[in-house]
């Protein structure tokens, strides 16, 4: 075999290996280019405090996910917690309503995704607090996050990231 023939040989493989490569990637990854929450059919209500910073950087969060999002400024948030039945200690600075469910607090997409995905029978999921480094709240995370389910006041981990 000479030269040339080794040369062409070569860029072959590497073609076809630089290919099997992106399709992989595209493959593996598809879930993560074109996740659950990408979908506009989805319509947040998100009640918050009209001065509240962080809660105006989640409202930003979400429509980037392309979500539609309709902010409802409350003086007071207790209606809203006391309907949906959120224990003090599972409460946050803001609460989500999308479809039959409520989303508490500065919750990942990750959280959001597998909710809607899911459609599990629980009336919410909540990330109490406002940790560091969530949606809407400045630095880096520096703990996992622990997600929780909510059912008739009840609680328990949904999911940590």
């Amino acid at each position: 075999m000479n030269l040339k023939s080794k040369f062409s040989i070569s860029v072959i493989l590497v073609v076809l290996l630089i290919s099997s490569v992106y399709i992989f990637n595209f493959v593996t990854n598809k879930q993560d280019t074109f996740p659950v929450a990408k979908s506009s059919k989805y319509t947040f209500e998100v009640f918050k405090t009209p001065t509240c910073g962080c809660c105006d950087g989640y409202v930003s969060f979400l429509e980037g996910e392309q979500f539609k999002v309709k902010k409802t400024n409350m003086t007071s948030l207790d209606s809203i917690k006391k309907k949906h039945n959120i224990p003090g200690e599972m409460q946050s600075c803001h609460t989500s309503v999308v479809g039959k469910y409520f989303i508490e607090g500065h919750v990942p997409i990750e959280a959001i995704n597998k909710l809607l995905k899911e459609q599990p029978d629980i009336d919410g999921i909540a990330l109490p607090g406002m940790p560091i480094g969530t949606p809407g709240m400045p630095g880096n995370k520096e703990a996992p996050y622990v997600i929780y389910q909510l059912i008739d006041g009840e609680y328990s981990v949904f999911m940590t990231i």
